[in-house]
């Protein structure tokens, strides 16, 4: 997400650091390498060209053109317009009795998904949500939803398959919620296309009918530009109160979420990166600047991994670790950990300076495939190999090979590369050089911070 403006920015802003004086001319040249940026990761013209012009108007004052580092100031000035273009401070969803959500946006966006992910979202904040299935129109839509309000533990209300009056179904689906004690009704309804006048005026009538809290459109972030003409649609049909970006993770260039406060007036609430069901979070628009200028985000970073990691797993791991005694029972345990967090790339694309870290890794260093493979080795080992690693000689190793699937390439590097992970844990001064190359001692302490001084891997 937003990799490819994070990578021009950084170069821009470089630029702009090193030159001892800051004039007029360089300040005109750094704001037109901005605008090809911004242009380049799909945001709208209009709002890049309003963003220049603020960003370029407080660069040239006077007190930034005589500052002892001119750099900076423009680099902060920069993140703070560009947070309150994103929208300020986060909104929270409105859930004031009745709370009614009514989920719409395009086919194909991810709205039933979406669905499903925030009742699971609001469960876990200790609400007590329901689904009602309203898309009458694709096939196994209705099976789809109870499919998945059965993986997150929700009731949901299921018309049946012939049934193609959306009124009465949600007339039957508020009599049902009555009985069900439920603080909070999602109803996810039928995709549309703009230019589809009937579904939107079936749209029209069930807003009117349910007189919804929120309103939300899921919107494709991998749409760019689309998705800025998707909302204003919707929103003149039905007057969105907010927008939830949907596969965030999905896309390098990130335009739409830059574009779609600032044209509709709508808050972005939340933000779908990952297919699973826990992969929906708020959206936080200083944090959002933050990773675009990569600077990271700890914040979400820590609270993404508090959720995910058992605490008492992670102190045990990292007693072994200070005590020496880290082995490849530890090591799986670890990785299934990794592997509980969702995509690593997305997750340690939070981390300060990672966008330089990771051109230095292996192609493929990141990509699930290879965590599996990395798997399958340990477990073909014996309980007593993955206590002893050192035990683990040529025949051992043939025989891991062959019983994982792999090469004995494959094993010789991950027995040398775990090696070479003990010693580094045994010499605190190789730890320290590590963190500072990832975005510096301060950050990383703040990290630690976050789960008590027990990072889990």
């Amino acid at each position: 997400m937003f990799s490819n403006l994070t990578d021009k920015l950084d170069k821009t802003f470089r630029d702009l650091r090193g030159v001892g004086r800051i004039s007029e001319s360089n300040i005109s040249d750094a704001m037109r390498d901005i605008r090809i940026a911004l242009l380049e990761a799909d945001v709208e013209f209009g709002v890049a060209k309003d963003l220049i012009t603020k960003i370029k108007e407080k660069a040239l004052g006077e007190d930034v053109l005589k500052s002892i580092k001119p750099g900076e100031q423009i680099v902060k000035i920069f993140h703070d317009e560009l947070a309150i273009l994103l929208g300020g401070d986060a909104a929270p969803i409105d859930l004031t009795p009745p709370a009614r959500i009514l989920i719409c946006g395009l086919n194909g966006a991810g709205k039933t998904t979406t669905a499903a992910k925030l009742a699971q979202r609001l469960k876990k904040e200790g609400r007590k949500p329901l689904l009602v299935a309203c898309d009458l129109y694709r096939p196994a839509a209705i099976d789809q939803l109870n499919t998945l309000a059965m993986q997150v533990d929700v009731p949901c209300y299921t018309p049946e398959a012939t049934e193609k009056d959306v009124i009465k179904v949600a007339k039957d689906a508020l009599a049902w919620a009555a009985m069900q004690n439920g603080t909070v009704i999602i109803f996810d309804t039928a995709g549309r296309q703009e230019i589809d006048q009937p579904l939107v005026e079936e749209l029209k009538r069930l807003h009117q009918f349910l007189q919804p809290r929120e309103t939300l459109l899921v919107a494709d972030a991998a749409t760019g530009q689309q998705a800025v003409s998707v909302a204003r649609h919707f929103d003149d049909a039905v007057g969105l109160t907010g927008i939830i970006l949907s596969k965030l993770d999905g896309d390098a260039r990130g335009g739409a979420a830059l574009s779609m406060r600032a044209v509709t007036g709508k808050p972005i609430k939340y933000v779908g990166e990952g297919e699973k069901l826990d992969q929906l979070f708020e959206f936080h628009p200083s944090r959002m600047a933050d990773r675009i200028l990569g600077m990271g985000d700890i914040v979400t970073m820590v609270e993404q991994v508090a959720d995910k990691v058992n605490e008492a797993d992670a102190m045990r791991s990292m007693k072994r670790m200070q005590e020496g005694k880290f082995d490849f029972n530890d090591f799986l345990e670890q990785m299934r950990m990794i592997q509980n967090l969702g995509p690593l790339e997305g997750l340690l694309g939070m981390m300060p300076g990672f966008s330089k870290i990771k051109k230095q890794l292996p192609a493929g260093a990141l990509n699930n495939s290879k965590i599996k493979r990395t798997e399958a080795i340990v477990l073909s080992m014996t309980l007593q190999e993955r206590s002893k690693p050192d035990i683990i000689k040529g025949t051992r190793r043939q025989r891991i090979a062959e019983g994982s699937g792999t090469s004995l390439l494959e094993v010789n590097q991950l027995i040398k590369q775990f090696s070479e992970m003990r010693k580094m844990m045994k010499s605190p001064g190789k730890m320290n050089a590590m963190m500072k190359q990832m975005g510096g001692m301060s950050g990383m302490k703040d990290m630690m911070k976050g789960f008590g001084g027990k990072f889990p891997f």
